[in-house]
């Protein structure tokens, strides 16, 4: 193992032993450190709140920032907790809510393959491990360039039941076998993967490299899509996951349609909590042709 792979090792199984009030209470001052070094995070996260809330002051939208960085150094420490954690101990620590959005479909005559559609907010690896606590599922992710920490990240995430961690560049066809096999797919809709297999839509009124796999999906697997956002709870109380209603009428057959509705439907999400929602990700990146880069 490399001194990297050690040294992560170590320090989430130190992070585990501490309670997540702790854990919280450190994350003001270590994000506040954070601010200041990571100046190109920083200004990402800025430049993303100034496109999508211009009408916000300068001073708005970086209060909002600095919540964002704090909510998500803290989301950061807990995973040692949800690597090592009793499945007991996740159960208390993240709660489920209305989870009959997707059961139902997985019941009686009238099964159908499940998309769990999960934004990125901050809290959808404690989303992601508290359901796998409880149900088997499926999702993709990219590889780690250490293979110490990849196979970290692959172990605490696939620890419970039957889930399978799908590597980006295996394509498709596993995706689709494993829900056909009965796993629901936890996919994450709204990272920019550049203009192949993408469309542009608005987000925040902002014309944003949208994936249509959502779409496609859905159509090659007759699944139902079910969003399912996890929210930070203050001071280290853990969080909450709510599964939201099945979609109708999705997939439309209309690739950008159908992006349109699901950037429409994280902006509300985001609007009901800005500061969780994962600003430091140039969302932003990929422009529609003859665009400059939005951060230059």
């Amino acid at each position: 193992m490399t001194l990297a792979g050690i040294a992560a090792s170590l320090g989430s199984k130190l992070l585990s032993r501490l309670s997540p009030r702790t854990i919280a209470a450190v994350s003001g001052p270590l994000s506040a450190l954070g601010w200041w070094l990571a100046k190109s995070r920083r200004r990402v996260a800025l430049t993303n709140l100034r496109l999508c809330f211009p009408q916000l002051s300068e001073m708005a939208r970086e209060t909002i920032a600095r919540q964002h960085f704090r909510a998500y150094m803290q989301a950061a420490l807990e995973h040692g907790l949800l690597w090592h954690a009793s499945g007991a101990r996740i159960r208390g620590y993240v709660s489920l809510h209305d989870e009959q959005q997707w059961k139902k479909f997985r019941e009686g005559e009238n099964q159908r393959p499940v998309i769990w559609l999960c934004p990125h907010f901050i809290g959808l690896d404690a989303a992601a491990i508290r359901i796998s606590v409880d149900t088997s599922g499926c999702s993709i992710y990219s590889e780690q360039s250490n293979p110490d920490l990849d196979q970290m990240m692959l172990a605490g995430r696939t620890r419970f039941g039957d889930s399978r961690i799908i590597a980006r560049t295996e394509g498709v066809k596993p995706i689709i076998r494993a829900m056909k096999s009965g796993l629901p797919f936890y996919y994450l809709p709204d990272m920019d993967f550049g203009a192949r297999d993408s469309v542009f839509s608005p987000f925040f009124g902002v014309k944003a490299a949208t994936i249509t796999g959502v779409s496609r999906l859905a159509k090659l697997t007759g699944a139902v899509v079910v969003p399912v956002i996890a929210t930070q709870r203050p001071k280290g109380a853990g969080y909450d996951v709510r599964f939201y209603p099945a979609w109708d009428a999705f997939p439309s057959g209309d690739d950008e349609a159908d992006a349109r509705r699901v950037n429409a439907f994280i902006e509300d999400r985001v609007r009901e909590n800005i500061p969780q929602y994962l600003w430091t990700h140039k969302r932003f990146k990929t422009r529609p042709p003859n665009e400059p880069s939005v951060y230059s």
